[in-house]
């Protein structure tokens, strides 16, 4: 990964300025949150953050804002954009823009992926329609993806939390500037544990995963793209929030945390086939792996993706770093320390 000189941060600082006339109460909170934005800002930099651009269906499971969460709330990353990805892109983009702006992150662009048609239900869709369209141009997720690696070749990393649709038209579309991504960090396929209605009780076999289902042309080829893929199944993501845990988050009042609970309880309410009151946190373990690789170690696996959508071992050179057990205690104590305790490691 590219590093940034340490250098920057004082130029950073040097660029502040208090404002000559900041009389009125307005004037010095929006002061202070630059202030703060740019002190956290130089922070990032000066410690070479990894570089990531997320690509996420946010709105149907809940797994998606938890992962968005923990990935605002660690330095570790500079965050270069979001983009939406599978069925309504446009709402998507929606819930992802009120979902940062909780978080104070307005500075954070988002992209809009390319519309499908979905048959799952977007669980969270009243929360996103409180987000009144801006009417601010929304750059075309593809085109997003292949102007930020050819700015930063090789050091901007992709995680990729829903169905692949934007990547593979990214590559179909321009395959040289799409090998400049750094690595892609991918939640998908299922390789010899499948889901389970509980973490507790013995797996179920192999399954057809959701993401690489619902295309799987496009997770196949990007599979067999050649960038550097970690691959995080069904095998190693079965996390769940447990009671005691998702109370004291939802208890600790945060604008994120209460942003987390009431899209919680959409979800949870909502007419779905994985309906249940317990979360699997499925896309949480790839960012919490890429912040701390010990929670899920890799092997190197060849695998086929099937027309079913099946993902399995197959002979050939390996062509994805594979996690297939997680440390899904040590991954919940990540998230929770970064939400509601002090943030550390």
């Amino acid at each position: 990964m590219e590093r940034r000189p340490v250098a920057v941060a004082p130029v950073v600082r040097a660029g502040l300025r208090r404002p000559a006339t900041s009389s009125t109460a307005k004037g010095r909170r929006r002061w202070w949150r630059g202030v703060a934005a740019l002190l956290v800002l130089s922070a990032g930099l000066s410690h070479g953050a990894e570089k990531v651009l997320v690509d996420l269906d946010i709105g149907d499971d809940i797994d998606d804002a938890f992962a968005l969460a923990l990935v605002l709330a660690s330095p570790e990353f500079e965050v270069v954009g979001i983009s939406t990805a599978w069925g309504d892109t446009a709402l998507r983009v929606r819930l992802v823009k009120r979902l940062l702006h909780e978080a104070g992150r307005d500075d954070i662009p988002v992209a809009q992926g390319i519309v499908t048609t979905s048959t799952t239900v977007f669980s969270q869709a009243r929360w996103a329609r409180r987000r009144p369209d801006d009417g601010k141009p929304v750059p075309d997720a593809v085109d997003f993806l292949l102007d930020n690696v050819t700015r930063m070749p090789n050091s901007v990393t992709v995680l990729a939390l829903g169905p692949m649709t934007n990547l593979a038209a990214a590559r179909r579309r321009d395959p040289q500037r799409f090998a400049r991504i750094g690595r892609i960090v991918m939640m998908g396929g299922s390789v010899r544990r499948g889901y389970g209605r509980t973490q507790y009780g013995p797996p179920g076999p192999a399954a057809i995963e959701y993401n690489v289902h619902a295309d799987v042309a496009a997770a196949r080829e990007v599979m067999q793209s050649g960038v550097p893929i970690s691959l995080f199944p069904l095998d190693a993501t079965r996390v769940q929030l447990d009671d005691v845990r998702r109370a004291e988050l939802f208890a600790r009042g945060t604008p994120m945390t209460d942003a987390l609970t009431l899209l919680y309880h959409q979800w949870s309410a909502a007419d779905q086939p994985w309906a249940s009151a317990i979360p699997t946190l499925f896309d949480v373990v790839p960012v919490a792996a890429t912040i701390d690789p010990t929670l899920c170690p890799t092997v190197p696996m060849h695998i086929a993706v099937r027309d079913d959508g099946s993902t399995v071992e197959a002979a050939g050179p390996p062509g994805v770093q594979a996690c297939l057990a997680s440390d899904g205690q040590r991954v919940l104590d990540l998230l929770m320390r970064r939400l509601v305790g002090d943030g550390s490691p």
